[in-house]
């Protein structure tokens, strides 16, 4: 089969790999139907050296069961499922608590040895605790949406709960990128009353206002956290920070309320950060966020695409085959794309 390879920064293509084969009765095969690339795969794509590559790539895709291991009970051959962006068993104590994101017995696609998600094919183990069977068909006009719940939607929907969104909430997202906007969506549909967006790309930020951005703020550094301030009335009890980079969280504790809380689900691209008495301590700051347990939030959310009250597909502007992905990876850490949509 063919899959997306990253053999060092710039350098992605679609080549022949082994094609994936049952190891476990709790595996199931799936055939990938509709993939995509993240935001998170251009760190990579902006900075991996040739000596860790080549690669598998991918985390976020809906598939057809082609064969399961014994021991699955949960779906069968001919089932389309979605597959969140970490595998998990389903049954640890971390997966009952809602976060299978630290499952015991999972972990992440296209890492130690388990296929991506950009590809024609995938083994997916622990398949019980982590596909989800979608009650429609592979060419059905939901599916853009029904992908953005293996990662985008549900860690925009992560992000406004972690931050504690609720009905009359003001809220500062931070990044126009998949997840910001994604986030600006999760918490209009968790009742914000005040939105404020941080972006400065119009077209992304036209689709922001479409899920529910009241305000929109272009400016960056000491004068975009004063006019948040400003539009907040004093700063935003709720920020998400949807970036990963030290600007943002930055800006982040510079347009929070005291008493307020950072939800940062931008992966950190960064270690060492200020929490101290003038960024956190001294204003009761709270920091929360965290890879978001898509698996967890699935059944909450798909009802609402499906009867079309929410449609984060929208987040696709650009679909590619897999011959494209070297393409789609460009255009978007050129900015020319906002998420690429893939078609094995």
């Amino acid at each position: 089969m063919r899959a997306a390879l990253m053999y060092a920064a710039g350098d992605v293509r679609a080549e022949h790999v082994a094609d994936p084969a049952l190891k476990e009765p709790t595996d199931a095969l799936v055939r990938i139907t509709t993939a995509c690339v993240c935001g998170s795969d251009l760190h990579p794509y902006r900075s991996m050296s040739a000596s860790d590559g080549p690669v598998r790539m991918g985390h976020e895709f809906i598939g057809v069961v082609e064969e399961t291991g014994s021991d699955v009970v949960s779906v069968k051959k001919g089932d389309l499922v979605v597959a969140p962006f970490a595998y998990s068993d389903g049954s640890c104590e971390f997966c009952r608590a809602g976060l299978q994101t630290s499952c015991v017995h999972g972990g992440f696609w296209a890492t130690n040895g388990i296929d991506g998600g950009q590809g024609e094919a995938a083994r997916v183990p622990l398949a019980d605790g982590t596909l989800v069977k979608l009650p429609v068909g592979a060419d059905d006009a939901h599916i853009p949406s029904l992908l953005t719940l293996s990662d985008v939607l549900g860690t925009g929907h992560h992000a406004a709960v972690r931050g504690g969104v609720r009905r009359g909430s003001t809220v500062t997202v931070i990044g126009d990128g998949a997840v910001g906007l994604l986030s600006v969506l999760a918490a209009k549909r968790l009742g914000a009353e005040q939105i404020v967006l941080m972006g400065r790309h119009t077209a992304r930020t036209g689709l922001g206002r479409a899920f529910g951005a009241t305000d929109v703020v272009a400016e960056r550094g000491a004068e975009g956290i004063e006019k948040v301030r400003e539009l907040t009335g004093g700063g935003s009890p709720v920020v998400i920070e949807a970036v990963g980079h030290r600007p943002a969280y930055e800006q982040a504790y510079g347009v929070v309320r005291p008493g307020g809380t950072i939800s940062r689900v931008g992966v950190p691209q960064y270690e060492e950060a200020p929490i101290g008495f003038g960024s956190l301590f001294g204003h009761n700051i709270t920091l929360t966020g965290g890879p978001a347990p898509a698996r967890a939030y699935i059944d909450e959310l798909l009802p609402d695409i499906l009867e079309g009250r929410i449609e984060p597909g929208r987040v696709f502007d650009r679909t590619v085959g897999l011959d494209g992905i070297p393409e789609g990876y460009r255009a978007m850490d050129a900015r020319e794309a906002l998420k690429v949509l893939v078609r094995p």
